[in-house]
């Protein structure tokens, strides 16, 4: 045990003010300094440390004490732990006292909770390796690409389909059966001890230096549930632990960047194919303490859920947490229906380490996928993607950042930043506001419908545009009705064909288009046909321009590797193509 006065010693050569800066942002406010507190999620900060007394206190959740419990809390050390991690870090030699019967207690308890824990992995490893039991594993793991190799530095094992193997295991050992109960690993009921994972292929998760403290278990086949995690122990708190760390630190501090995935095998078959500074969560959502934990090993994280509806919130979760610990973040997007594990197994390493190199700001991310979802093509689209994006831009802390985002949404939503900051105060946005919205396109296109008039009514008219090319100046079903019209004039009596047009076609809304057009006939008498003509082309020129504006706003806001992107880019070039044919 340490001496007393080593402590006293640690600390009075210790500043809590520095300790707690290596993982909380502090601002001086009066005598004390403030920040986010690291042991729960909040907006307004609440954490202060007072440093002539040397102390921390949060009055959002309660955490208080002085350096030595703020270290043991954030690294999940024992009281000695923390005093001979602080000093170390002020050059203090420790000389360890005796412990006390009670610390002896604790002490051993915890060499104990270790012990089972490893003569578990063992068991279960054993079984995968050479048990009879364990060949549905075995066959698993091949079909699934897991080389030997790696089943071995993640120690994995197979659970067999036995009620008490494991009791049977630990009671062989000498393990006393109320103790391995309390790492949840093997319950009791009225009929006597059993095993909590059966028939499982075994992942222990295991704390950054590697020590075993928890398990996780995977069906072989489409049953539910398909994983079972140990539940919390004295060993084990599942918002503060993720799986892999271990393994991954040394690629981390050399790449100064960590990989976040959702699944075991995910990371499996990333530290497999050599991308090794990866993690994944035990079954849980990212917690602010797992941020609070990367941040003190790396400088940037990159995020790779799934691309579902489920994925997508977990993706914008974790960003809201990283925003608040200030850590650069950034999305790797797979092609869609692919996971790590899946991509992996079809593509080289080199394409998955270029897809992360292409990966977005978590932020953009964010904003684009909130514009898939909802177009910005109303006031009311607008204000309710501001709303969504104001409470996570607050929290960029970066001034420059947070300026050249802004620019970026207003481009995006086609409004003004006074729009955008005016939203952001709680005001009320007008289509004032917004001078670059885009208009739906009407249901009756009048300029359509104008120049087919002047197809019904005037020959020369419909020389010229004939000339021109149909496809010039109609597009969808309005070009399939000017054909079918000039069809049926063609070399006809115009007078007696026009009485009977509407039955050219069997397509109910061209019919109603045609008789709109033909019970209006009195206004397109007498005309200037050349003069409505010009006009026709001028604002179809300007119609054209603004739709060829919306595709590119569009084209902002798509993944370039999708189908619709490729899409929009041919419609793009299609009206561009019209364009120029109206053009003189």
């Amino acid at each position: 045990m340490i001496p007393e006065e080593k402590v006293r010693e640690v600390a009075e050569r210790i500043s809590i003010v520095d300790v707690v800066s290596e993982y909380v942002p502090l601002r001086r406010a009066g005598g004390n300094f403030l920040g986010l507190c690291p042991f729960h999620a909040e907006k307004t900060p609440s954490f202060n440390v007072n440093p002539a007394r040397e102390i921390f206190h949060c009055f959002g959740c309660g955490a208080g004490g002085n350096a030595f419990s703020f270290i043991m809390k954030m690294e999940g050390l024992s009281f000695p732990e923390a005093v001979k991690h602080l000093a170390r870090k002020s050059g203090i030699e420790i000389e360890e006292r005796q412990l006390t019967p009670a610390e002896r207690k604790v002490q051993d308890e915890y060499s104990q909770f270790l012990r089972i824990n490893e003569l578990t992995a063992s068991y279960y490893r054993a079984i995968l390796l050479n048990g009879r039991e364990g060949a549905p594993a075995r066959d698993y793991l091949a079909v699934r690409s897991v080389k030997p190799d790696i089943s071995e530095a993640f120690r994995l094992g197979f659970a067999p389909d036995r009620r008490d193997g494991l009791v049977k295991h630990l009671k062989n050992n000498g393990v006393k059966l109320e103790t391995a109960l309390k790492l949840g690993i093997i319950r009791k009921s009225d009929a006597g001890w059993y095993d909590l994972l059966r028939n499982r292929l075994i992942f222990p998760i295991r704390d950054a230096r590697g020590q075993v403290i928890a398990f996780a278990g995977r069906v072989l086949d489409a049953s539910l549930p398909k994983y079972i995690n140990s539940p919390e122990s004295p060993l084990y708190h599942k918002s503060s632990v993720l799986f892999g760390l271990d393994m991954a630190l040394p690629s981390i501090r050399t790449t100064a960047a960590v990989i976040i995935v959702e699944g075991y095998f995910d990371h499996l078959a990333l530290y497999q194919s050599g991308v090794q500074n990866v993690v994944a969560t035990c079954g849980t959502a990212l917690t602010s303490s797992h941020t609070g934990l990367i941040k003190r090993h790396a400088e940037r994280v990159y995020t790779l859920f799934d691309s579902d509806s489920a994925g997508k919130k977990a993706t914008i979760r974790s960003m809201e947490l990283f925003l608040e610990q200030r850590i650069p973040a950034y999305v790797i997007a797979l092609p869609d229906g692919d996971d790590p594990d899946s991509f992996l197994a079809t593509h080289a390493t080199e394409e998955f380490t270029t897809l992360r190199d292409k990966a977005r700001p978590a932020f953009e991310y964010f904003v684009r996928t909130l514009l898939t979802e909802t177009h910005p093509d109303s006031v009311d689209n607008k204000v309710r993607i501001i709303d969504d994006i104001v409470p996570r831009f607050r929290k960029i802390a970066d001034s420059v950042e947070r300026d050249l985002y802004e620019k970026e949404i207003c481009r995006l939503l086609g409004i003004t930043v006074h729009a955008f900051r005016k939203r952001m105060g709680g005001g009320k946005l007008t289509p004032q506001d917004t001078p670059l919205n885009y208009t739906k396109r009407a249901e009756n296109d009048t300029i359509q419908e104008t120049l087919l008039a002047l197809l019904l009514y005037y020959p020369d008219a419909r020389s010229e545009i004939v000339r021109s090319g149909l496809e010039t100046f109609f597009t969808d079903g309005y070009l399939d009705l000017a054909r079918l019209v000039v069809h049926r004039l063609a070399g006809s009596d115009e007078t007696r064909s026009l009485g009977r047009l509407t039955e050219i076609t069997e397509n109910a809304e061209q019919r109603t288009i045609l008789s709109r057009i033909m019970v209006a006939d009195d206004s397109m008498a007498n005309i200037e046909w050349r003069s409505v003509f010009e006009q026709c082309t001028r604002s179809s020129e300007k119609k054209q321009l603004a739709s060829i504006k919306e595709i590119a706003s569009r084209l902002a806001t798509v993944d370039p590797n999708s189908d619709e992107y490729v899409l929009l880019l041919k419609q793009a070039d299609a009206l561009r193509t019209r364009k120029s044919k109206l053009e003189p």
